[in-house]
């Protein structure tokens, strides 16, 4: 059997470096994220749908969606749900889904103005070269009055706890990931851009920044992940 070969992205995040690392790791991502959080990944999507509330009839975009768990967890609302992400492997991964799925870039979306009701981003926008821009990328394709919600690793609130969650991240994490992962490389990158991560309230700044109105955001798991939430003025 040929031997996968490694690829891990650097802090800079070049589109070509971060798509291919996740093209690397489609095959066994959504086992690798379950197990690296102790089943908290199940929490945080339910949560995410929590606070995103689709609506029978609504539209969705779930942005750097993966192989499509998200997308699914939201369409049990009735919404039209859309998968959009920039891995060509990760979409082929979660092809079995039965969600529609676009490859598209966070950064220049290839929708239409006020396309959507709803536009949510998990665990992806940390891996976008430019959030600014990202971020009004999002509010371009949502309609007057639409959401936002942001699911993304942040900073635990008890100190203590953070301290044991860091040497977690830089030492525990990457080893499990060895066990399990097709490209354990990938998450030595995914403790290195936790770390330089801007904490809640320097995220909500740029959040509102972009033009997001009502920015608001609410701990999980103790600060381990943030969901930010904002939306779009007009009616």
């Amino acid at each position: 059997m040929a031997k996968t070969q490694s690829v891990r992205a650097s802090l800079d995040k070049q589109p070509h470096e971060v798509a291919s690392m996740f093209d690397g790791v489609a095959r066994r991502y959504d086992l690798t994220n379950t197990v690296i959080s102790a089943g908290q990944d199940r929490y945080w999507r339910w949560m995410t749908r929590r606070a995103i509330a689709p609506r029978p009839g609504e539209q969705i975009l779930d942005l750097a969606a993966g192989t499509g768990v998200s997308t699914v967890e939201l369409g049990k609302s009735g919404a039209w749900c859309v998968a959009a992400d920039f891995s060509q492997g990760m979409l082929a991964a979660g092809r079995f889904r039965k969600v529609p799925m676009v490859a598209g870039d966070a950064m220049a979306l290839p929708f239409a103005d006020n396309s959507f009701d709803a536009v949510t981003i998990s665990f992806g926008l940390r891996n976008v070269a430019d959030i600014d821009l990202a971020m009004r990328e999002m509010l371009r394709v949502t309609k007057p009055g639409g959401r936002l919600v942001i699911c993304e690793f942040s900073t635990p609130v008890i100190p203590v706890f953070k301290t044991i969650y860091m040497e977690y991240l830089m030492k525990a994490l990457p080893r499990v990931a060895r066990a399990v992962s097709s490209n354990p490389d990938a998450y030595v990158y995914l403790a290195e851009s936790i770390r330089a991560w801007p904490n809640q309230r320097q995220l909500g700044r740029r959040v509102a920044d972009a033009g997001w109105a009502g920015v608001k955001w609410r701990n999980l798991t103790g600060g381990v992940v943030a969901l930010h939430r904002g939306y779009k003025l007009g009616s």
